[in-house]
């Protein structure tokens, strides 16, 4: 009894956590990166709002509603909110292992009837009970480091569904664009072509009455069918844009009238506004926390595969019962209480070899994450640049939309006194409708970079509860089928509770 005691106290003082702490990638050019939205100092002025519902400066009830609903019925954005649910059930089925794995409780009785020449029968009753109980003991943290792995991939679900909710708001930002700016294409290719007639129309006179020839007239009918031809293919585009807007909106394929509801002009952004943003505004965007969660859960693995070198020490007990209705044979029952140690001695490399092959993978979840904070970066720079350059466009295009329409009607009133033919007016209306064309195509786009530059910092998410984002009818339907405790109810938490949790910036 002493000996056991004497061994239970020396596991006990050399217990402990194998593996790594995590700590998080540290990102060394950060501090040193500029780009024309960051500033490396934190400004007082900044207001997190701003970008995290980044939609509500282009001032479009339409647009807010459209993205709103996005969030509450988009199909891919349940699927992650499910994905989070079963990271939270792996996360119950991990801890588990904390507490006896071995719980097991068996019996059996059995009635036996014996016969006698000349007699009668006897019945016989034997009764037998058994309970086994093991719990191995977490002395090198398997179970633990297996417990933070199960946590640091449900804080990555749930940074997962955080990014898909970044990616869905731009997406509808863009398509609504997209169909704003296809409307608007139409309306002016519409009014062109009414203007085309009409020089069709004249010429087509002229040359019947002898005074223009039938090159001016084939010329004026050519621009005129082949700006009406234009008009089909833009109409399918709206058609299609119309469609994936409702694919995000989680429903077939329909009209949707808050899109006739919209604003008909589209909005103006102008870049000055868009102020700088701090630094660290790029480590907190979901796609890089997601990153970071990764690299915490493959740090953990390594700490599991370090535990198979050492013995698995385990407490066993079980209790025995055995009964008969027999005269002469009493009841019987066992106690047995004791430690199991269990130890592969020989493995001939292979814990060795699955060691180097976790730190081989958390050297890749490593190398991953700094490429998904360059990417961020690269990101951020890009869409900062093009929003000045396609302001600075946008600029010059409405100057040139201005001449070119001085042009043509010079070129109209020319053309009715006879002081010029009819091409010059022909080029004119080219000239004009290009830089009308231009014009809108670069607004849509500057419109697209602004919502780039804020996906790219990572805004368009907040905190959803679970009840949020799978609905009533189908967690009523999943809890008719299985008892879902209170996995549904139970709170998001944002940052783990464990020894490094101040390293994190969840």
């Amino acid at each position: 009894m002493s000996a056991l005691c004497l061994i239970s106290v020396f596991v006990l003082s050399s217990c402990t956590t194998l593996g790594p702490e995590f700590e998080e990638p540290e990102i060394d050019w950060l501090n040193e990166w500029q780009s024309g939205s960051f500033s490396q100092s934190e400004s007082s002025d900044f207001d997190a709002a701003i970008v995290q519902s980044w939609w509500r400066q282009f001032d479009d009830p339409v647009l807010v509603s459209l993205i709103k609903a996005a969030q509450k019925d988009n199909l891919s954005l349940r699927i992650a909110g499910l994905r989070i649910l079963e990271s939270r059930a792996v996360q119950g089925l991990v801890g588990s292992s904390l507490l006896p794995q071995l719980q097991q409780v068996s019996g059996a009785s059995d009635v036996v009837t014996t016969s006698q020449s000349g007699g009668g029968n006897t019945n016989q009753v034997a009764t037998q009970f058994q309970g086994v109980l093991g719990w191995e003991l977490d002395f090198w943290g398997r179970f633990q480091r297996a417990v933070e792995s199960a946590d640091a991939s449900f804080f990555a679900s749930v940074s997962q569904q955080r990014d898909l909710q970044v990616l869905i708001a731009a997406q509808m930002a863009r398509l609504y664009f997209s169909y704003k700016v296809t409307e608007r294409r139409i309306v002016i290719t519409r009014f062109n072509a009414s203007i085309q007639q009409r020089s069709f129309e004249i010429t087509q006179e002229r040359f019947t009455e002898g005074d223009e020839s039938e090159l001016d007239f084939q010329q004026a009918r050519t621009q005129y069918l082949a700006t009406l031809s234009v008009i089909p293919q833009l109409e399918l585009s709206l058609r299609n844009t119309r469609n994936a807007i409702c694919i995000l909106l989680g429903k077939p394929p329909e009209s949707i009238p808050e899109l006739a509801e919209s604003p008909f002009e589209l909005p103006i952004v102008d870049p000055a506004t868009i102020s700088d943003f701090p630094a660290e505004l790029l480590t907190l965007r979901p796609d890089v926390r997601v990153a970071a969660w990764q690299v915490a859960a493959q740090s953990a693995q390594i700490g599991i595969a370090e535990a198979e070198y050492y013995p698995s020490i385990s407490i066993l007990g079980s209790l025995g019962w055995s009964g008969t209705s027999l005269n002469g044979i009493p009841n019987a029952s066992a106690l047995s209480v004791g430690p199991a140690v269990r130890w592969n001695l020989f493995d001939h490399g292979a814990i060795e070899n699955n060691i180097r092959i976790q730190n081989a993978r958390l050297q890749q979840s490593i190398e991953a994450f700094q490429s998904t904070v360059l990417e961020a970066a690269r990101e951020v720079d890009n869409a900062t640049f093009n929003l000045l350059k396609t302001a600075e466009q946008q600029l010059i295009l409405d100057e040139s939309v201005d001449a070119a329409r001085r042009a043509l009607e010079i070129a109209n009133t020319r053309y009715r006194e006879g002081y010029s033919d009819f091409q010059r007016v022909l080029s004119a209306q080219r000239a004009y409708f290009t830089q009308v064309e231009r014009q809108i195509l670069n607004h849509g786009s500057h419109l697209n970079t602004v919502v780039s530059l804020y996906q790219s910092l990572g805004g368009g998410w907040e905190p959803k509860s679970l009840e949020e984002m799978i609905p009533e009818e189908v967690r009523r339907k999943m809890s008719a089928s299985n008892d879902w405790g209170d996995l549904f109810e139970a709170p998001l938490i944002d940052k783990p509770t464990t020894r490094n949790k101040d390293s994190q910036n969840e």
